[in-house]
């Protein structure tokens, strides 16, 4: 019983963290489409390195989801596009930001 007790005040310590009393997800679907786009083709033919297009919009996006809410938002909406592209890899796409800076 102790550690059920124990297992929920972590549960709930962390929920706290993740989301800031007030902070609300400002960032659309749309936006993270719009910065993502020119990675498709990088994302799915997998050449060498993504285009300077792909990386300026992986900075805007970078830029516009801040907040933690923010961010999640931009995941929820990256893998929903994903799902859409099944020839993508997960290793290409994890491997982005460090081909962009």
């Amino acid at each position: 019983m102790k550690g059920l007790v124990i297992s929920v005040i972590v549960a709930v310590t962390m929920v706290q963290f993740m989301a800031e009393p007030g902070e609300t997800a400002v960032v659309s679907c749309d936006e993270v489409d719009e910065c993502l786009v020119y990675c498709v083709p990088y994302l799915t033919s997998r050449t060498g390195y993504p285009s300077a297009l792909c990386c300026v919009g992986l900075a805007k996006l970078k830029k516009i989801a801040v907040t933690t809410a923010e961010k999640q938002t931009a995941c929820s909406c990256i893998k929903e596009a994903a799902a859409g592209f099944p020839s993508i890899k997960e290793g290409v796409a994890s491997s982005l930001p460090n081909k962009c800076n």
